[in-house]
């Protein structure tokens, strides 16, 4: 296959679907870190009914009709998930299950029922029909095209004419409001987002905060299934905003990253769509799952590799620490027995198998051990010094549990060895400064820092 040809019609569709995305991935971040994510996709088969009775009621197909029912519906689906669960106690999953399946089936029932009176297809509603942007355009500047056909041959417009989808005017004004929506009460946002109940103690309304995050998620979808379904929607409301959590901690950065994977997810898809002749919103989602499936293996802090690999480098570092530890023990008994280990001795006393072999071999390479009598291992001046800081948080925290909780003698060890590698100096001090540094529970001497 050849890379496609991409026209203008194709510019303007890969530019609506990137408002589209932005828009929906920049305040579904908020439905993310509220577990709310659920909500777009209730809010998105909900609003079936109200395009239903908007025709039903006005007669036409006019698209401030459609959307005014739509929306209507859409902020009663909030509205109702939030009242079913504060009334039935319930899960606020459970809740919006409950409502938005419900009022699904009812506005699938009615576009049946007038479908027969109205070119409405359900199909449309549902996934969307963002390849056909291109064929429903609006005059900005210039003569409209009943004006153009008036010119007589050899003439030339008063002025440039510029078409444009009427879909991107739409999905241009839904990201900018968003983005300024954001931006305005992004303080608020973000208090009410991890903690409700210090937003109301700070006296911010966080039933109002919520509200607004409501209508504003109502009127994306509503808007935005225009062009990319009700169902496809939802991809666009979650997928950019999960993959941004996997990437960063930060909220401004998240909300900005979840812009951009938007963005990215919507040009790559189209062009991918085109190139394979599938559908555009269909493929859109599938670029944005793969983002997602992508971060969470390869997400530096959260991802699966990043966790085994940090996984394998504590395990690692802990063999290191018992090896000096048990290495130090022998040392400090050194006047009734050699001061070294067989290397087999120490293998099977820390961990047998390749990372115990590993950690003697780290430790010699760092200088902190050495080998004696060809397979005796002991400890280097160097490495005497940081298996005493192995050995002081061990003992330190051996006083602490005596001193604190009524633990027989031989029920100190485990514990501590556990602890020990996860003791920082700084707690180690504080310890000190509590109990005493100058012996543990067994009268052996605590190592000095």
């Amino acid at each position: 296959m050849t890379a496609p040809d991409l026209t203008s019609g194709d510019l303007w569709t890969i530019a609506v679907a990137v408002c589209c995305s932005v828009a929906c991935g920049t305040i579904g971040c908020f439905l993310v870190l509220r577990r709310l994510s659920l909500l777009g996709d209730a809010i998105s088969h909900a609003v079936l009914p109200g395009i239903a009775v908007a025709f039903m009621l006005t007669g036409s197909r006019e698209p401030w009709a459609m959307l005014g029912g739509a929306l209507a519906i859409g902020l009663l689906t909030a509205g109702l998930a939030t009242g079913v669960r504060r009334l039935g106690r319930l899960p606020e999953d459970a809740a919006l299950g409950v409502v938005f399946t419900s009022l699904f089936a009812l506005g699938v029932l009615l576009i049946t029922w007038v479908a027969p009176s109205i070119d409405l297809d359900p199909g449309c509603v549902l996934y969307g029909l963002l390849e056909f942007v291109p064929l429903d355009m609006v005059t900005l500047i210039g003569a409209d095209a009943a004006d153009s056909a008036r010119i007589a041959p050899g003439q030339f417009a008063a002025t440039p004419t510029l078409e444009v989808p009427r879909a991107l005017l739409w999905q241009a004004g839904l990201m900018l409001g968003n983005l300024t929506l954001i931006t305005v009460i992004f303080k608020e946002l973000r208090i009410a987002s991890f903690d409700a109940a210090l937003a109301t103690t700070m006296g911010l309304s966080a039933a109002v905060v919520h509200g607004l995050m409501l209508t504003s998620v109502a009127a994306t979808t509503v808007i935005s299934f225009e062009a990319v379904g009700s169902i496809l929607v939802v991809a666009m409301l979650v997928a950019p905003g999960a993959t941004a959590q996997l990437l960063t901690d930060r909220l401004g950065r998240m909300v900005m990253l979840s812009g951009v994977l938007g963005a990215s997810a919507a040009i790559i898809g189209y062009l991918l769509a085109v190139w394979l002749d599938a559908s555009a919103s269909g493929m859109i989602s599938v670029v944005a799952g793969s983002q997602f499936a992508v971060a969470a293996v390869a997400a530096p802090r959260y991802g699966v590799v990043g966790k085994l690999i940090r996984n394998a480098r504590l395990s690692q570092r802990i063999a290191r620490e018992d090896v000096l530890g048990l290495l130090y023990r022998v040392h400090e008994s050194g006047d009734s027995r050699p001061a070294s280990l067989p290397h087999a001795q120490v293998l099977r006393a820390v961990a047998p198998g390749f990372r115990s072999r590993l950690a003697c071999w780290q430790l010699r390479a760092a200088g902190l051990i050495q080998g004696m009598s060809g397979d005796e291992l002991s400890l280097t001046p160097k490495g005497v010094e940081q298996a005493a800081q192995v050995i002081r948080a061990h003992r330190l925290w051996e006083t602490f549990l005596s001193r604190n909780l009524p633990l027989p003698l031989d029920h100190l060890h485990e514990p501590s060895e556990r602890l020990e590698h996860f003791l920082t100096p700084e707690i180690q001090a504080k310890i000190a400064a509590e109990v005493g540094d100058r012996s543990d529970p067994h009268g052996k001497q605590i190592p000095s820092p």
